[in-house]
Formats: structure tokens, sequence, C-alpha cells
């Protein structure tokens, strides 16, 4: 039964990182907690490995097909990651268990700010006039030429958040993509999970590993489920308004910051 379970904890998080362009581990670290009884740090063992395999390859392949995929830079931010996760899986060992979950709930609440417009939100709850803020239209999305160490960097970053939190990187990529570089959110979320096809979560799996945090027959049942999961959310994000998955993404990833940071 457990094994059915972790299936479809996979499954969920596939669709998730379908749609947004992560890992999925937003999904699976808190369903493994919740649901599974695993402790926080065992969790993030757990979901890293399950992430190692390139669980997002069919995923992927449509974003490419649709023309919303960036090689070049997704490559240079898995070279960073690889550098950053040992140093992030680490840290994740050496902080305690609350300090761990409040860290991951406000890291979750940036990403949140990112992707909600709030100025309309109140004043649609105000009932005043439309924010002045507009939507660009998705031929109006031109990629900035940015360094290539700064990329790097941003890689190295979401090394560390992986390794620290279990996640694949994407909640920090995907807003790296859209507020730095300036790409069209659909080509961030194929971007993304382009970069984590390699497994650049191996050298943090080893710190788990050794600590005895990493379950790896737990991992690949989940980890089953992503490859299922996330070829549905690609489809569905594919076929949604530009508008409405960034909206979307910046709800669900709200929910969970108030959840880990209050709960």
């Amino acid at each position: 039964m457990e094994y059915l379970i972790l299936l479809f904890i996979g499954i969920i998080a596939g669709i998730v990182a379908g749609l947004f362009g992560i890992g999925g581990g937003v999904v699976i670290v808190p369903s493994l907690v919740y649901i599974m009884n695993f402790p926080l740090i065992m969790a993030n063992g757990t979901s890293l490995a399950a992430l190692l395999l390139p669980v997002g390859i069919f995923a992927v392949k449509q974003y490419h097909s649709s023309g919303f995929v960036n090689i070049k830079t997704a490559a240079i931010i898995s070279l960073g990651m690889l550098t950053g996760v040992f140093g992030g899986a680490e840290i994740a060992h050496l902080l305690s268990p609350n300090y761990l979950r409040m860290a991951y709930g406000f890291f979750l609440l940036y990403v949140t700010i990112k992707f909600i417009d709030f100025t309309s939100i109140i004043n649609k709850f105000k009932k005043e006039k439309k924010s002045n803020i507009l939507e660009k239209k998705d031929d109006e999305y031109e990629i900035r030429n940015v360094n290539i160490f700064l990329i790097y960097l941003f890689g190295i970053i979401a090394g560390i958040m992986s390794g620290m939190f279990g996640i694949g990187g994407g909640l920090i990529i995907v807003p790296f993509l859209l507020t730095v570089m300036n790409f069209h959110p659909k080509m961030a979320i194929g971007t993304s999970l382009a970069s984590l096809l390699l497994p650049v979560g191996l050298p943090g799996i080893f710190v788990y590993y050794n600590a005895g945090n990493l379950n790896f027959i737990y991992a690949g049942m989940v980890a089953l489920g992503i490859i299922i999961g996330s070829i549905f959310g690609a489809k569905i994000s594919l076929g949604l308004p530009t508008k409405t998955v960034k909206k979307i993404y910046g709800y669900f990833v709200f929910i969970m910051a108030i959840d880990f940071i209050f709960f």
C-alpha cells in the first residue's frame, strides 16, 4: 500500500513539475512528511534521490517541440547546480529541523511574490479600477543578454537550495529566468526542466546517504510517478494562457509557504 501512495505522490509531483518547470520536490517533501511521516531531513534526501533520474525528459520534449527550451542556458545552470548541491546538503544537516522548515517556508514566500500581482488583487478587492500593470503579450518577450557567470552563479544558488530542501531547483531557476533574463514564462518552465535532466543532485545524495537519510526504494517509486505525471503537466501548461500559468504557480507556492512557516 505504501508503494502505491508513493507512486501517487510522484504522479502529483510530476504534474506540478510539468506545469511549473520545477523538479517536484516542493510536493514530494511535504507529502513524505505529512502522509508517510518521514522526518524532514529524510524527506529531503529521498526527494533529491527521486529527482536524480531524468524524470522530466518527456515533458522537456514537449516544451522543446513547441520552441520553449533554451539549451545553452539550461546547460550553464546545470553546471552551476552540480557545483552547489553538495554545500546545500551539508548545510541541511547542520540546521535544526525547525529552522530548516522556517527557511524553506520563507524561501517559498519569496517565490510567491515574484509570481502574483498583489497590486491587482488588492484593487479588485476594493472594487477599484484594474491595476495599470499590463500583461505582456507572447511576442513581446525578448531574452536579455546576461553574463554567463551570472547564470552559472544562479545555478550554484539553485544547487544549494536543492541540496538543502530536496527540491529540483526550479523554484529558483524559473523566477530568475523570468525576472533577470526576461524569458517567456513557458520558455522559463521548459528551460528549467531541461536544466534538471542531468543528475545534478548526485553530490548531495552522497551526503544524505552517508547520514542515513535516504531510502532508494521509496525514491524509485516516487521517480516512476514523476515520469508519468510530468507528461500531463506539460500538456496542461502548454495549453493554458501565459497569465494563467503564472497565477496558478504563484498561488500554489503561496499555500506551501504558509504551511511550512506556521504549521
